[in-house]
């Protein structure tokens, strides 16, 4: 019999998604697997799926959304799930961590209230006494007790996204869902959160996907990193052989387009063009029209994932 953490706390499997009136799938065939106590990272620019493919992961679907595929996230089949069975998903065994904490907590209510509210859609066992919970959630987010009395002005951007961790916390979820969390913070509370979810991945033992478009905060945080590209997982592989040895023309893209602390002001390269939208049909790579690489096979085929050495695949081989 499988144990717990042998048993992926999320899986996609070639998962296509659809909206009414679009040329083209929003999510072409994603496929990747968290497993539990690791971090894998998306990473992207805006308009490339991250944000919907974790959304995907508790249901979350844009109304007339068709899908194909599949989703598991702690053992949910989450595409044929009714809507009992996905409010159990979301209150009991997997959370999500937004990108604006200010839109997620109360302004009304004290923090401990909030946390309190969140913990009685939680577990059974901590609504007997919710407070202590909060108390000892409050302590792991590494919060001072006093938070718990204040309102959600009094805190800052950084304070307030770890109560918004706290609260996802409460029902001690498989998977949790971190949305670019670290976005609209300085570079030192930034580096602070991405510590704390690593601490707390390896605590919980939870799965834990998370959302970014900087390839070096991805690297700083997870197992592997995702690469996705209108809609398609394009490049999949440990941090330390992506941003060393990028295989696919986008991620070597990205990072030359990347501050890095080697690199002298000035000596970016930006990406040429936009990506498509959903209007555009696409044939081919559809990265093709903007890569410096390109060949005519490029505006032809679509490129699957291959290997391209060890715990590294890639749609398209810059060195092949």
């Amino acid at each position: 019999m499988p144990t717990p953490d042998s048993v992926p706390a999320l899986r996609f499997d070639h998962l296509t998604l659809q909206l009414p009136g679009q040329a083209r799938p929003v999510l072409a065939g994603v496929t990747l697997t968290v497993a539990a106590g690791e971090t894998v990272s998306l990473v992207g620019e805006s308009g490339s799926g991250k944000s919907l493919t974790a959304r995907s992961a508790l249901g979350l679907l844009p109304a007339g959304a068709r899908t194909s595929g599949s989703v598991v996230a702690a053992g949910h089949s989450v595409l044929t799930a009714s809507p009992g069975e996905l409010r159990t998903l979301r209150s009991h065994r997997a959370a999500m961590v937004f990108q604006n904490p200010h839109a997620a907590i109360n302004p009304l209510h004290r923090i401990e209230d909030f946390l309190i509210e969140s913990a009685r859609h939680a577990r059974p066992a901590y609504t007997d006494d919710p407070s202590a919970r909060a108390r000892a959630l409050c302590d792991a987010v590494r919060l001072p007790e006093r938070v718990l009395r204040q309102y959600p002005h009094e805190l800052s951007g950084g304070m307030l996204q770890r109560v918004a961790i706290a609260a996802a916390l409460m029902p001690d979820p498989r998977l949790l869902l971190a949305d670019e969390p670290t976005t609209a913070l300085d570079a030192t509370t930034q580096a602070e959160i991405i510590a704390l979810l690593a601490e707390l991945r390896d605590r919980f033992r939870m799965g834990l996907l998370f959302i970014t478009h900087d390839l070096d905060l991805a690297a700083a945080i997870s197992d592997r990193v995702c690469v996705m590209y209108a809609g398609r997982v394009i490049e999949t592989g440990t941090p330390d052989r992506l941003l060393a040895h990028p295989r696919h023309p986008y991620t070597a893209a990205l990072l030359q387009a990347t501050p890095r602390p080697h690199r002298r002001a000035g000596h970016l390269t930006p990406i040429d063009g936009s990506p498509p939208d959903l209007d555009t049909p696409l044939t081919g790579c559809a990265f093709a029209p903007r890569c410096a690489h390109r060949t005519e096979i490029c505006r032809r085929q679509t490129p699957p994932a291959t290997p391209v050495a060890c715990h590294h695949s890639a749609a398209l081989d810059l060195h092949a």
